[in-house]
């Protein structure tokens, strides 16, 4: 198949380079267009202020691979890969392997999500993937899944253009318990900004925080019970898929207000 990665954690992560080297030694046309640095929780923003660059990295990756490392978001890494960089599109967008969870509401925030998400927007499913801590350094199982999930792809695609947030427990391979569908969790923090004095001494905050607790969705989703939430799937060493959609619009929604009425005098 024909792949393009991305990611936010920049060209020099390891985890891009385990996902894109795996790949390609699977026989796949691989090119990686990703940020030339970190640019995690970026969400899905765009330059549209100042030009943007891409410069050709050599002697990174496996040598069949062609890469850029672009000086924008991850979502102009995939924008402009698709618009200006590849001469035909890819058969599948993958983001990763970010080095920590994207699960529950954090996927709003996350680069990584936003990546695979610019490539479902222009017509092309995706797949972002995340090793879910920040400590392991050990992307090969995430990697390994990525290759075997890619081939069932190419065997049998997806019924519908989808995103699939595929977060990988950070265990060994035979610590896996296996592969789950879930639907996306809630996350909430606390200390959630750290208050600091700088050298001068004037104040400043540290954006940080702790995860505190991971609930249920809020009702009215229509999003069934029977599938399990992705926070929870993982502390039992489940591989989580969450499809996820870029219309945001709320349906039930649609449904309460259906009888609010208007009057302009």
């Amino acid at each position: 198949m024909k792949l393009l990665i991305s990611n936010d954690d920049g060209i020099y992560a390891l985890g891009i380079r385990t996902l894109a080297n795996c790949l390609a030694e699977a026989g796949h046309d691989v090119t990686v267009v990703c940020p030339d640095r970190e640019r995690s929780a970026t969400g899905h923003g765009l330059t549209l202020h100042q030009p943007i660059r891409a410069e050709i990295v050599e002697s990174l990756f496996h040598p069949t691979v062609n890469a850029w490392a672009c000086d924008g978001t991850p979502s102009d890494c995939v924008k402009l890969a698709l618009w200006a960089l590849l001469k035909s599109p890819p058969d599948l967008v993958l983001s990763g392997i970010n080095h920590g969870a994207n699960l529950g509401t954090e996927i709003l925030y996350s680069g990584t999500v936003s990546a695979a998400m610019e490539g479902l927007i222009e017509g092309i499913p995706s797949i972002a993937l995340s090793l879910t801590s920040h400590k392991s350094k050990d992307f090969q199982p995430a990697a390994k899944f990525a290759k075997i999930l890619v081939e069932q792809l190419a065997l049998k695609p997806l019924p519908n253009l989808m995103l699939l947030n595929v977060n990988v427990p950070a265990v060994n391979w035979e610590e896996i318990t296996g592969v789950t569908l879930t639907r996306q969790g809630v996350r909430r923090y606390v200390d959630v900004f750290d208050k600091r004095i700088d050298p001068r001494g004037k104040t400043y905050y540290w954006l940080t925080g702790e995860v505190l607790e991971d609930v249920e969705p809020p009702e009215g989703l229509n999003l069934s019970n029977n599938v399990p939430i992705d926070v929870d799937v993982i502390r039992k060493n489940y591989i989580s898929i969450t499809p996820l959609q870029y219309n945001l619009t709320y349906a039930t929604g649609l449904e309460q207000l259906s009888n609010w009425e208007f009057h302009f005098s």
